[in-house]
């Protein structure tokens, strides 16, 4: 966790013509949906105008309001049920609102939250003791009959929460007292207090549950009452969601913890990359996320203001329908690879910010091999792999994005190395909610996204991203299906031994790459701008703000 007041030397990326198809009318980004989706970080599309690209003004005088804490970012969320979505921006605000058992520290250690401790008692027993001085914000108690609720209902089929996959190896959840509950399992999985600090985990008021079900007997969807009324117990409280512009949340007075540093904090939407600056340069806004590599001098050059920078869980990538022709021949998957300079991406689009990946996971995630290998940038085995594939003039395909200016970058970049190798790829930007309903459904080609590990460990990289019952909107959004993978994530997530674990990881991480069921682009760091007024904020790795300890000092 930086300040950084300096900018690497850019290497200019090549210029490229093309036409935006089915462009949005509503801003929406980050993509990372993971956390993720990185994502997790991803997605934006509005109607705000862009500001001037030039500096006006010192943005050191203004007068900022040090009770409500705004920060303004690309996307706005899809859902206030912590079960009922999996992308960042919703995440980004849920985190909020409800607490789970356990949360992550900055370097990925596990520390206790709504739990004070854990341990394994059976190869397949979790016990996790309770705190017991909490209560919901509706007055309903914190107790262990309220985590069984949760459980129950993110894996309950009739929910078809996208979060299932954390916990399905659950079996079930005994209550043995009041502040003790007992996760067992099918079979012995590690990682299971870390998927218990997921975002995923956060705890819903036993009572709003229950409305949320009543709701759903009337004929409503799942979520329907949560997403009016998401009651946990968190340190802010839900105010309001304006759909399209804003969230706002309150300060929690009766919090168990320390209460927040701030009154209320209002997560606006604000697609346009230079609107963003110029709010955070007049004060109208306190923290702007992301910052786009192009424009982290300008923010840094700014008197009052700057770039916090953060290492990160996310992989951008570019996916693949494997299910449809051609990207059903892995040899034109490794053709497209091999036809992209990863380096040139990273210094042409991210300014050096980023790190080119082999696969899906990087080196922070537990799994990561340093043995495995990607393919190499190389456009002459990319021509004799297609033509070995019966693609000797190459095709005709779509990238599909969302309008985040990065994105469009890379798609520009990525059309025009694939133009080189005689693949004509047009590019289509959609709305976000539209983008990732159809990236579900598999309506696509090829798609930019992004996934966070938020668990840091590489079940989560790579489970969701890759086995086969999680194919659509849990995150396989490549319909990607191999049995030896398949079999393989699910013996390492069964397996306790770390060093086992971690082979088996490197077995799939090979696979991986020679299958190419997606284009691995590059490890990013979180870029922020944040008024100088600001104390006590961070980001976590895995994307998500942490805004108990934020202050705005005048």
């Amino acid at each position: 966790m930086l300040k950084s007041k300096t900018l690497k030397a850019v290497l200019a990326s090549t210029a490229v013509a093309l036409t935006f198809a089915a462009c949005a009318s509503e801003p929406n980004n980050t993509g990372d949906t993971g956390a993720d989706t990185n994502a997790p970080d991803n997605g934006a599309e509005n109607t705000d105008t862009e500001t001037d690209g030039e500096t006006n003004g010192d943005a050191a005088d203004v007068e900022v309001d040090d009770s409500n804490l705004v920060i303004a970012t690309t996307s706005d969320i899809v859902a206030l049920d912590p079960h009922g979505s999996n992308d960042v921006p919703s995440s980004a605000v849920q985190t909020n609102i409800f607490e789970t058992l356990l949360m992550q520290s900055e370097d990925m250690e596990l520390e206790p939250l709504l739990a004070t401790s854990w341990e394994a008692t059976e190869d397949n027993v979790w016990r996790f003791e309770l705190r017991d001085d909490v209560e919901f914000t509706d007055g309903t108690p914190f107790n262990a009959e309220a985590v069984k609720a949760n459980l129950d209902r993110v894996l309950d089929p009739d929910v078809a929460s996208q979060r299932a996959f954390l916990y399905e190896m659950v079996e079930e959840v005994v209550v043995v007292d009041e502040f003790t509950v007992d996760f067992v399992t099918e079979y012995p999985f590690a990682p299971l207090p870390s998927h218990l600090a997921h975002s995923g985990g956060g705890m819903i008021s036993p009572e709003a549950i229950a409305s949320d079900y009543e709701a759903m007997e009337a004929g409503g969807q799942p979520g329907d009452y949560l997403n009016e009324n998401p009651i946990g117990t968190g340190f802010f409280q839900f105010e309001s969601w304006n759909p399209g512009a804003e969230v706002v949340l309150t300060r929690n007075d009766n919090y168990w913890g320390e209460p927040a540093g701030v009154e209320s904090v209002t997560f606006r939407v604000s697609p346009e990359d230079l609107t963003r600056i110029s709010e955070l340069e007049t004060g109208s806004a306190h923290i702007i996320y992301p910052v786009s590599p192009s424009d982290q001098e300008r923010v840094d050059g700014t008197e009052g203001v700057s770039v916090y920078t953060q290492e990160s869980l996310s992989l951008s990538y570019i996916g693949f329908n494997v299910e449809a022709e051609p990207f059903d021949d892995p040899l034109v998957r490794q053709a497209v690879t091999m036809a992209i300079d990863n380096d040139m991406l990273n210094e042409g689009v991210m300014q050096g910010t980023a790190t080119p990946a082999v696969g899906p996971i990087g080196s922070n995630v537990f799994g990561f091999s340093d043995e495995v290998e990607g393919l190499e940038f190389d456009q002459e085995r990319a021509r004799e792999l297609l033509a070995e594939a019966g693609y000797p003039d190459g095709f005709d395909t779509t990238i599909w994005t969302n309008d985040s200016r990065e994105r469009m970058d890379v798609a520009e970049l990525v059309q025009a190395q694939l133009a080189e190798i005689g693949v004509n790829a047009e590019i289509e930007v959609l709305e976000w909610g539209a983008y990732l309903e159809n990236t579900a459904d598999g309506q696509h080609d090829m798609f930019i996204l992004g996934w966070v590990t938020v668990t840091g460990d590489a079940d989560y990289g790579m489970y969701a991203l890759f086995h086969s019952d999680n194919q659509g909107e849990a995150g396989n959004r490549s319909f990607y299906a191999n049995d030896e993978v398949d079999a393989l994530l699910d013996q390492a997530r069964q397996e306790s031994d770390e060093a086992t674990r971690e082979d088996l990881y490197e077995q799939v991480m090979e696979i991986l790459v020679e299958e190419a069921p997606m284009l691995y682009l590059y490890h990013t760091q979180y870029l922020v701008g944040i008024r100088d007024e600001v104390q006590g904020f961070w980001k976590h790795p895995n994307g998500l703000y942490q805004l108990q300890d934020v202050t705005i000092e005048n």
